[in-house]
């Protein structure tokens, strides 16, 4: 990341479209016209993974490597031959402004039962076979852990027969041909589904737009990872966690944050030299151009609980062997395109690895006018070229939503002082923006909310929890030329366009 740039921070979902869900459609390509069109260089989205029914976070991930087969684009399918134009007609009743998941789901399961027969019926061909090929060390492993789990009635692996839950060869074998159909139609998903993003990715790319991916650090413990390499996680020999993942106690929370994914055996991670994460890095960073770490202090030291805990209070930190793994993996990835998130409390040790391997850590501006203020580090005149500012993230409020409801006065003040006048609320999201632009930082990203200047309905997440959360959705027709015109120029202004015409 040596020039500067600015991006839009927009999750897959969250684009139009008629079918109730954003995906890797024509809208898809289209925000990549507006992107080029406005001369940013960067799109930033959320985990890609498949989610638990009724989860819908990005971030509990069902495997380290499948993609989310509730993007593929229905439209895409149809110009392929898989669908006909008359089949997408019912179920349309999806509301415009949220995604509706469960009806999303019902509605998609036929037409990728119909997609995935015609398909078979014209006898697959050398790209799904070499696919199959070239992804067999986690697609079958993936496409199984799916079918048994809808065998045996959405429970979780540990509660499955002991076989099975075993992995024991021979119970899989027969697994795998009993339910040859099921397993089939799986891996056809996820052919699908690579095979679209790859086309996307390379609109992007054509036009000059880079995209940044995420990954959690921590894999849901009903995924297909767990189950398939329990020596890497904590858990006994019945296949239950012995120790989960959280953070301690904080200003903000008493009893601190009990996540509850299983972590990692780092002693047995080491003895195989990474092998695991190294494969989960190569995968991702061979869909996106860029990954934003989250959680990335638990790659130096991270709090782990004992099992059964109801809070994260009684944790200890526990140290990685952090210097081996970047080591293991500068070998591997030469000039490793890995953004920080680095937000919350932040010690010296994680800033030292931070600084020491040269990654672009994350800034974000909602956190600038604290008490710490004017001394604080997400304030623009402290921050360093080699790092990502941000209005706001997907956890934050919008600007305007955190300007109406959470700012108080004093925070406020700080912000008049700091522009040099008062402003309104609806003024605050392109004042944030502006901030951000003129900073020093190489790169600026805004949620695709503030570029709108949206209050707190349009929200991507709450933390702490609450409804609605990963439902937002962009308008039709948004953004209007207006707004397009403002950013374009804004972006040239701050010396952020590059030489793209």
């Amino acid at each position: 990341m040596k020039r500067r740039a600015s991006g839009v921070l927009l999750h897959v979902t969250s684009l139009p479209s008629t079918f109730g869900i954003g995906d890797l459609g024509p809208e898809a390509h289209r925000f990549v016209d507006f992107l080029a069109e406005t001369k940013q260089g960067f799109w930033q989205i959320l985990p890609l993974h498949p989610v638990p029914a009724g989860a819908n976070s990005p971030y509990q991930a069902l495997s380290a490597f499948a993609g989310n087969p509730l993007l593929i684009s229905l439209e895409h399918l149809v110009r392929d031959g898989l669908l006909d134009e008359g089949e997408l007609g019912e179920g349309r009743d999806f509301p415009g402004d949220r995604v509706d998941f469960e009806k999303v789901r019902a509605h998609r399961a036929p037409l990728f039962r119909a997609a995935f027969d015609r398909f078979r019926e014209k006898g697959g061909g050398p790209r799904y076979e070499e696919f199959c090929w070239s992804q067999g060390s986690w697609l079958d492993d993936h496409a199984l852990f799916t079918v048994l789990k809808g065998r045996h009635g959405g429970k979780p692996w540990n509660r499955w027969p002991k076989k099975v839950r075993h992995r024991s060869g021979k119970a899989l074998l027969s697994a795998r041909q009993e339910m040859a159909d099921g397993f089939e139609m799986e891996r056809f998903l996820q052919y699908i589904f690579f095979r679209q993003w790859a086309d996307l990715r390379a609109y992007a790319l054509g036009r000059g737009i880079q995209i940044i991916g995420d990954m959690p650090i921590y894999m849901d413990y009903d995924s297909a990872d767990v189950w398939s390499r329990r020596d890497i996680f904590k858990l006994d020999e019945n296949g239950d966690p012995e120790a989960v993942s959280g953070v301690p106690p904080d200003y903000f929370s008493e009893t601190g944050q009990l996540w509850g994914n299983p972590v990692y055996r780092w002693e047995i991670l080491q003895e195989t030299g990474f092998d695991w994460w190294a494969d989960r890095l190569r995968h991702n960073l061979a869909v996106t151009d860029w990954l934003r770490l989250d959680h990335f202090r638990g790659l130096v030291s991270y709090w782990e609980v004992p099992a059964g805990e109801t809070t994260a209070i009684n944790g200890t930190w526990v140290d990685v062997p952090v210097m081996a793994f970047f080591e293991r993996m500068l070998r591997e990835f030469p000039c490793l395109p890995i953004i920080a998130e680095d937000l919350g409390t932040i010690t010296a040790d994680v800033r030292e690895i931070i600084h020491r391997f040269d990654l672009p850590g994350m800034k974000v501006l909602l956190f600038a006018f604290g008490d710490d203020f004017p001394a604080g580090p997400y304030l623009p005149h402290n921050l360093t070229k080699n790092a990502v500012v941000y209005t706001g993230t997907h956890d934050n409020n919008t600007v305007r939503g955190w300007f109406e409801n959470e700012a108080g006065e004093a925070m406020k003040e700080r912000l008049f002082a700091y522009l040099g006048r008062e402003i309104s609320a609806g003024e605050s999201p392109w004042a944030l923006i502006r901030l951000a632009m003129m900073s020093v930082a190489r790169l600026a990203v805004f949620p695709m909310q503030d570029i709108l200047g949206l209050g707190e309905d349009a929200r991507m997440n709450h933390p702490a929890g609450g409804t609605g959360n990963w439902e937002w959705r962009l308008p039709p027709g948004q953004p209007d030329g207006e707004t397009r015109d403002r950013l374009r120029e804004l972006t040239v202004v701050s010396g952020r366009g590059g030489l793209r015409t």
